[in-house]
């Protein structure tokens, strides 16, 4: 039996359940969500390549300008404090205008590819400082680790097929590279441009093609991470929802409560109808607050006993009426009006309770 509790136990304890949308919305609080970096440098690429397809002849023409300027006016200035603080303003901005583009277009990839994987998220739970993170042992284990043997492969497989398809792009061409000494110096940077953007797109969406992929398997792996066991979903149940312990005492006090206060209507109560030993109602009838009589207090058996006990005490006539007492129990809660249909009946008793206290 011993070993059979064990196996319970390490069954219960083993991480075999989905994630609930609680360990999900933790986990993405502490920045931990599948994302692949290679679709951001997939697309960092295919954006930038596509920037320089569209605007490289006006790039190539500013850089130009700015030789230019540089051989035949720049050179001819003068140095004085005035004169290379001008300079260097100039050069700058028209760099700019070269450089500016790019690095815009890159932080607008970059931002878009995070976006399409996890949405919008701030967290700086990856990024604290912990002393695990410089742990040596720990270190030795994150590099000898199924992980990393992976991560190995990914890499290799990646410089394997985008290595092919840029060699593919530069086979194709090969013709006209043999011809680059036959070219003029312009025709031969022309060509040199066009051949760049043809091989930087064909590796960028090779890698995009691997991306997916990738994708996909850090998707798997950040699900079987936060995987749960049985135990582990029971215990976020009792901190979300209280211990079950707790909650039925909670309530067992609030039924004590309300059973004390129903019990401190009695003495106000007019006539406490009767079973006469399982069931007792107690009704009471006042006309400012109420068109009809209204229940103070109903129990069954202890409780029966106990009302029954403080309307002796407190003077309150007990009728007895089986099929009544039944009925109101059943059809009526503490606070109710007596249904229409028993009126009569509450009505005869009620007057036959008025006139013995008259008599009294």
């Amino acid at each position: 039996m011993e070993w059979l509790s064990l196996d319970l136990q390490l069954f219960a304890g083993e991480k075999t359940e989905k994630a609930t949308p609680k360990k999900r919305q933790e986990s993405r609080k502490k920045g931990q969500v599948a994302k692949s970096a290679d679709v951001n440098t997939a697309f960092l690429l295919i954006f930038i390549f596509l920037l320089l397809l569209f605007i490289g002849g006006f790039m190539r023409d500013k850089m130009i300008d700015i030789f230019t300027h540089s051989f035949q006016e720049y050179l001819l200035i003068n140095v004085t404090v005035e004169s290379v603080h001008r300079l260097f303003l100039e050069i700058l901005s028209e760099v700019a205008i070269v450089v500016g583009p790019i690095m815009l277009i890159a932080i607008v990839a970059g931002v878009a590819a995070n976006l399409m994987q996890i949405g919008f998220l701030f967290s700086i739970e990856s990024i604290q400082m912990k002393l695990n993170k410089i742990d040596p042992i720990q270190g030795f284990k994150r590099i000898y680790s199924i992980r990393a043997i992976v991560e190995m492969l990914k890499s290799i497989l990646k410089i394997i097929f985008v290595g092919a398809v840029t060699f593919t792009v530069i086979w194709l061409q090969l013709e006209e590279i043999l011809l680059l000494s036959q070219m003029s110096v312009g025709s031969a940077l022309v060509f040199l441009g066009k051949l760049t953007i043809q091989m930087g797109l064909s590796a960028a969406f090779a890698l995009l093609f691997l991306s997916v992929l990738d994708y996909l398997y850090q998707k798997y792996d950040h699900e079987k991470n936060i995987k749960m066991s049985k135990q582990d979903i029971k215990d976020e149940y009792k901190k979300s929802e209280g211990d079950p312990l707790i909650k039925s005492k909670i309530k067992q006090k609030q039924r004590e409560m309300a059973m004390q206060r129903m019990m401190q209507e009695v003495p106000k109560a007019d006539v406490v109808i009767t079973n006469p030993t399982h069931y007792a109602i107690a009704l009471k009838y006042d006309e400012d607050k109420m068109d009809a009589p209204y229940v103070v207090a109903k129990g069954v058996d202890f409780v029966a006993q106990k009302i029954k006990e403080l309307a002796k005490e407190n003077s309150i006539a007990t009728v007895e009426n089986r099929p009544l007492a039944r009925a109101l129990y059943s059809q009526t809660e503490i606070g109710d009006a007596v249904p229409e249909e028993f009126f009569k009946a509450v009505a005869e008793i009620l007057a036959f309770v008025y006139r013995l206290k008259q008599k009294v």
